[in-house]
């Protein structure tokens, strides 16, 4: 992956196309005609490039695009808007000022009564049902129990939960009032959810007395008590007993708060009102909490969820996540669009690897959302999806979490179509930092392998080379030039803005700098390579990892890599590829021979590393990223409890090893 200008490609085939019936009947095909019929849209032409113009339309007139936008979705305002955007530059942009809604009132407006809204499904027990009527009422009951308790608007209220139903009923009355909601799932130890539940002093605290994972069931009584300990804001906690024990003392019964016949009642807050408080890895420090509006996360979700995803009543929306990540909100979300939606606690690799195509068998699910992570377990473990499940009403397979490898695509499509299933892929891209994508699926453009369909509409994406001029067809830092409604309107705690501006806008001012390398193709596909700051940098060549980690991966012996490219204090530059191997195999030299060669003829002569080092396992955040940065960090020397917050780490003894190997080293 070189910076030097390189010469397009010819246009390669697409793995998938869309049929004409798919195209006409899309969402986007029918917003498409419409805004050009009522607000100046490019007329359609069917030729191809008809989302192409429509996308330059929506960011080149990004005002008009999202007054038409909310008007084809029905947002219901309160208030009126005095203007679209009354300030539009970054950060600080106004979306929608003088406009007031509430997120919940519309994600429980879409559907009848008996019909299911949430599908909640366990490794053990068939899906339940919560209909649209059931959901409603405890909304009503839970949001009035709040009110009593004091639960104003702006107050904070946290959720100690797994991905269940009494989550989702908390988020939405929790927003009905216009509190502001923050989750952690229930696998985050106490450390973990102080760091981030004692930056926003939460008054109430929703917690399970434990979860069921992989066959066993997880305690976790003592957790909760800590946290009540440790949250001295608390003025009650619900007790939510998914194990069946009873409420500890002075402990609110999850029961008694929704079952009540109340009244549903919205608080009509600001665009701009706080929704709920999400929060980055924290790797090597206090995880920042990122808050995103009630507005702006409604009409970003509303246009993603109909327009990209295609989502509307009829469909069952699943998508593999915990509480603890932002596409839990997300998912969430597929109520607006009165999606029903699939809510699976349990383990994505229990009782087999194929245990997530098992529940889209199980709920009917239409849309299935998985990670990059788990596509790849799969096609290793040799799990037939289509073949072994009746996964007949599935259109599209999502993912995300990292960059979907070109195998990854090959591998879902050979499988489905090997069924005669014609199967729609949408690898997507954004960050918890939006709570959306940036780039990804579009239902009536082709799929490429190895790449994004398209930027979002709405969404001003750019390649940018260091000194700010955009690039086609080759590697820069993925910006974002023009405001989109869910980027935060701040940190918790960060009075003067200060630490938002330093983390998106201090290499560009006034310009979002995202993190991640991407290209632009001239077909107006995208590629994601990986983080920005851990980039590989030999003899001025650039690479991403994801892209040495697709090639690597692809070997049957090596479960999983991580590869650190380390600075060195003589000017040497020391590039160590780390392996876990997969059961039954061994490092020995001719897998490190055929692992160089992978990667010199695939990638680049440079980018073969220096050494090929066997580990226990790869460590991760608690959302499952690759810690690359803080085992660069230990590589170089800095001591462990410099290098990472213990508390964002999935297995912190994993660390203990780079420590030893950068102490040795120095």
């Amino acid at each position: 992956m070189s910076t030097t200008q390189q010469q397009p490609a010819a246009a390669p085939e697409p793995l998938w196309q869309p049929g004409p019936d798919r195209i006409a009947d899309a969402r986007v095909t029918r917003f498409h005609a419409w805004a050009a019929a009522r607000h100046g849209a490019p007329a359609p032409a069917g030729d191809g490039a008809d989302y192409a113009r429509l996308h330059r339309w929506s960011v080149d007139e990004l005002e008009r695009f999202w007054a038409a936008f909310t008007e084809w979705a029905g947002v219901r305002f309160d208030t009126p808007y005095e203007t679209v955007l009354g300030s539009a530059g970054m950060p600080g942009a106004r979306w929608f000022p003088g406009a007031t809604l509430n997120y919940a009132e519309h994600a429980l407006r879409p559907g009848a009564a008996d019909e299911p809204a949430l599908l909640y499904v366990t490794e053990d027990r068939d899906p339940a049902p919560v209909t649209w009527g059931e959901l409603r009422a405890q909304v009503a009951s839970l949001a009035a129990e709040l009110r009593r308790l004091g639960v104003r608007p702006g107050d904070r209220v946290s959720g100690y939960l797994p991905n269940v139903p009494q989550a989702v009923t908390a988020l939405l009355a929790t927003a009905a009032v216009g509190a502001v909601w923050t989750s952690c799932a229930p696998d985050f130890g106490a450390r973990s959810v102080l760091d981030r539940f004692q930056q926003v002093e939460p008054v109430v605290l929703f917690a399970v007395d434990g979860y069921r994972y992989g066959g066993k069931e997880h305690d976790r009584r003592d957790t909760v008590a800590e946290l009540r300990r440790e949250l001295p804001t608390l003025r009650a906690v619900v007790h939510i007993p998914l194990l069946g024990t009873p409420a500890p003392g002075g402990a609110l019964d999850w029961t008694a708060l929704t079952t009540r016949e109340e009244e549903l009642s919205f608080e009509q807050v600001p665009f701009d009102h706080p929704l709920w408080v999400l929060y980055s890895s924290g790797t090597t420090g206090l995880p920042k909490a990122i808050v995103q509006s009630q507005g702006g996360i409604l009409v970003e979700h509303l246009k993603q969820l109909s327009l990209h995803c295609d989502l509307g009543p009829g469909d069952r929306f699943f998508w593999y996540t915990s509480t603890g990540w932002m596409m839990w909100n997300f998912l969430v979300s597929g109520l607006l669009v009165g999606s029903t939606v699939v809510l699976y606690d349990g383990s994505p690799g229990y009782p087999s690897t194929g245990a997530q195509w098992q529940v889209a068998e199980r709920t009917g699910a239409t849309f299935f959302g998985t990670s990059a992570a788990y596509v790849m377990a799969c096609k290793k473990a040799g799990v037939r999806p289509a073949a072994d499940h009746d996964l007949s009403r599935v259109r599209c397979v999502a993912t995300t979490g990292s960059p979907l490898p070109p195998d990854g695509f090959r591998w879902i499509h050979d499988e489905f179509a090997a069924a005669g299933t014609d199967m729609w892929i949408a690898s997507v891209s954004g960050g918890t930092d939006v709570c959306s994508c940036f780039a990804g699926g579009v239902p009536t453009l082709p799929v490429y392998i190895g790449e994004l369909q398209a930027p979002g509409l709405g969404t001003d994406l750019r390649s940018w080379d260091p000194a700010g001029r955009p690039l086609v067809d080759e590697v820069g830092e993925l910006v974002v030039t023009r405001p989109m409604p869910s980027m935060p309107v701040g940190f918790w705690n960060d009075p003067d803005g200060s630490r938002y501006r330093d983390s998106y806008f201090e290499m560009f001012p006034g310009v979002w700098r995202h993190g991640d390398w991407i290209t632009l193709t001239s077909r107006g596909t995208v590629v994601i390579h990986g983080r920005s700051d851990s980039t590989l940098n030999r003899q001025g060549v650039r690479m991403g990892s994801a892209d040495i980690y697709e090639a690597v991966e692809r070997l049957p012996e090596i479960r999983e890599s991580l590869v650190i490219g380390v600075e060195e204090p003589d000017g040497g530059y020391w590039m160590p590829l780390f392996v876990h191997l997969a059961p039954g195999a061994a490092l020995d030299d001719g897998l490190r021979a055929r692992v160089k060669q992978t990667i010199r003829e695939n990638l680049s002569p440079r980018h073969v590393p220096d050494e090929i080092i066997e580990v226990e396992a790869v460590p991760h955040t608690l959302t499952g990223k690759r810690l690359e940065v803080p085992v660069k960090r230990l590589l170089q020397g800095t001591a462990l409890e410099k290098a990472v917050n213990p508390g964002s780490v999935d297995r912190v003894d994993l660390l203990r090893f780079y420590e030893e190997l950068g102490r040795s080293r120095g």
